[in-house]
């Protein structure tokens, strides 16, 4: 279907004639009464029409094919003088607003004008309809609009939690479902048909396109998407289509007026983002994809079922904290509703539940905890959850985030980066460093945020629901960047909860000596730890940890990195040491890069922990 038909132009052209005669009729009856702005012209003796100029449409959505609509016509008009001594006549512009109406049903052979006034203001429609003549609805009419389909076709399904059985959506719209490959590439998944017609639809069997007749009201899903997506996908492909009939019929009716041979809208797997003008074809698409799940989850029936999916978790689980059990809330209405887990989040967000947010989330492939903030702390673009790849990158080249962890006060875990502090970190049974409970339930007081950007992928339309589904399934590429300035671990507070061990370290830190061994000796009396100890923490043998320390050899980069990193020294202070060492990281090095990350964010670490670190990201093990 093409992108963007005139309804103005449409009209303009094929009524031209009806528009210019009512206009005529209507000056010729009232020019005594117009409102003209003339200059040599006193007492109008007659009046002539000499062209008009359609210059907006203002349009109505009426049930079934109808549609009312207000056409501003700026007219050119000649008026002469009545009395003969003077022989001036004038032209001038003056704008009317002609009411019409038709049914699209017949291409408008109907087509009436009911009468014509002089332009004042533009009139508010009940039900605005745009140039393409797409329903204009915004986000806060969603819940209505969805409503509005289900009391019309489906009633029950809003006095009772149940799932939308498509099927019985689809026949109670008085339509049909097929199923069959539609492309060899899976890339349409679904298509609706207006009109009978003859078609061309992939077929495995011969590997090429074949022609088929179909009926018109016929709603075809690729069978592949069972395969490929989930039984929720597909549920959401056949309402998603029973949306094009009910709300963008007229809009494809006007395609016909333009071009007869129109016969479909096809939906295709969302490609890259083009540009961020929208054409009717992606209002059509932004509506269905809102609207489906809506009708698939009424949101009054929505909530009654997740309440009672809350109460039974709560109870079988034997806790009370929602971020804890609404994983298993989500996935209990996924399948009570038939949608997909990403359907079910999004709706549990949608009425009212911030702890969704933080659930089903995959970092660099690896499961991310459930976890919460306080109502409005996030936007919807943004997030405590980071990838290393990412955080690495900011770490070095975001100014403001690289000063506010350079004196590593934030800890990279989990994919967050947490204040660094028992209150917010602890270890578990295995001794990897997690983040407790509290921090998990408040994320915003112990986190940096940052904000998301879509890189490719996904068009813009998706981009809330890209944000809130970084899962497993997703193929989407983010840019990420530390929110300057976004941050609800206040300086004061930060201060406060660090101050005792901060003020240790810069003691230290102030009082290193210049040479590289005598600052080894003293972080060693620092930390209290000896040098069979470091061998237990590092592999590095005690003897070559010992002729280090005493200036008896110098080791190397790796050999320094390890004793730092076993000693759990902050990163100030393992700067200054390799910084006097006879070594220093080359930042054109990527496995240097990466040891300056882990020296920097993972210092409070196992070696166990940093060595996976460093080898799932390709650095040289240390």
């Amino acid at each position: 279907m093409a992108g963007n038909r005139s309804f103005k132009d449409y009209v303009a052209d094929r009524f031209y004639n009806e528009l210019f005669a009512a206009i005529q009729s209507y000056t010729a009856d009232n020019y005594d009464n117009l409102d003209l702005r003339l200059y040599r012209v006193r007492t109008i003796g007659g009046i002539e029409l000499s062209d008009i100029d359609v210059k907006f449409i203002s349009i109505n959505d009426l049930p079934d094919m109808k549609i009312e609509f207000d056409v501003a016509v700026e007219a050119e008009l000649e008026a002469r003088e009545s009395d003969y001594h003077y022989d001036e006549s004038e032209t001038c512009k003056q704008w009317f607003m002609l009411k019409c109406s038709g049914n699209l049903d017949c291409n408008l052979d109907d087509f009436t004008i009911s009468s014509v006034t002089e332009y004042t203001s533009k009139n508010r429609q009940p039900k605005p309809m745009s140039d393409s003549l797409v329903p204009i609805i915004n986000r806060e009419q969603l819940e209505s609009v969805a409503t509005d389909i289900l009391r019309r076709n489906y009633p029950e399904a809003l006095q009772t939690p149940m799932a939308v059985e498509p099927q019985k959506l689809a026949e109670k719209m008085g339509l049909e479902i097929q199923m069959r490959e539609i492309t060899k590439d899976f890339s349409v998944f679904g298509q609706i048909y207006f009109h009978d017609c003859d078609t061309e639809f992939y077929d495995e069997d011969s590997d090429e396109m074949v022609q088929a007749h179909v009926d018109a009201r016929t709603i075809f899903v690729d069978p592949k998407a069972y395969f490929l997506r989930n039984l929720g996908s597909v549920n959401n492909t056949i309402v998603h289509e029973c949306v094009h009939w009910d709300q963008h019929r007229k809009a494809f009716e006007l395609e016909r007026l333009y071009n007869s041979s129109a016969t479909r809208i096809k939906c295709q797997v969302v490609g890259g983002i083009k540009d961020n003008s929208r054409d009717a074809t992606d209002w059509m698409e932004w509506q269905a994809n809102a609207l489906a799940p809506r009708i698939q989850m009424p949101l009054s029936t929505f909530k009654t079922k997740a309440f009672e999916f809350i109460k039974q978790f709560r109870a079988e689980l034997g806790t009370f904290e929602l971020i804890d059990i609404m994983e298993p809330v989500i996935d209990a209405l996924a399948t009570f509703f038939t949608v997909s887990r990403a359907s079910a989040k999004i709706r549990m967000i949608d009425a009212g539940f911030e702890e969704a947010i933080g659930t089903f989330t995959y970092i660099d492939g690896r499961y991310v905890k459930p976890h919460k903030s306080k109502k409005g702390t996030l936007q919807r673009n943004q997030t405590f959850s980071i990838g290393a790849q990412d955080a690495a990158i900011q770490s070095i080249t975001n100014p403001a985030m690289s000063a506010l962890i350079r004196d590593g006060s934030y800890q990279y875990v989990d994919s967050h980066f947490v204040l660094n502090h028992p209150r917010y970190l602890t270890q578990d049974e295995n001794g990897v460093t997690i983040l407790t409970n509290f921090a998990r339930n408040n994320m915003e007081e112990c986190c940096l945020v940052f904000d998301l950007s879509v890189k490719s992928g996904c068009k813009e339309r998706y981009h809330s629901e890209c944000f809130l589904n970084r899962d497993k399934a997703s193929d989407i590429d983010f840019d990420i960047k530390y929110c300057n300035g976004f941050e609800y671990a206040t300086p004061e507070r930060k201060a406060k909860i660090l101050a005792d061990t901060l003020a240790d370290e810069m003691r230290v830190y102030n009082e290193l000596p210049t040479s590289f061994t005598k600052s080894l000796q003293m972080v060693f009396n620092w930390k209290n730890v000896t040098f069979v100890e470091i061998e237990k923490r590092t592999m590095l043998s005690s003897k070559t940890v010992s002729r280090i320390v005493n200036g008896e050899n110098q080791g190397s980069i790796n050999s320094i990195i390890l004793i730092c990193l076993g000693l759990h020294l902050p990163p100030e202070i393992s700067k200054h040491i390799i910084d006097k060492s006879p070594f220093s990281l080359s930042f054109s090095n990527q496995s240097h890069l990466w040891y300056n990350f882990v020296l920097t964010h993972l210092y409070t670490k196992s070696m166990d922990e940093i060595r996976a670190f460093l080898q799932e990201h390709g650095a040289e093990a240390l």
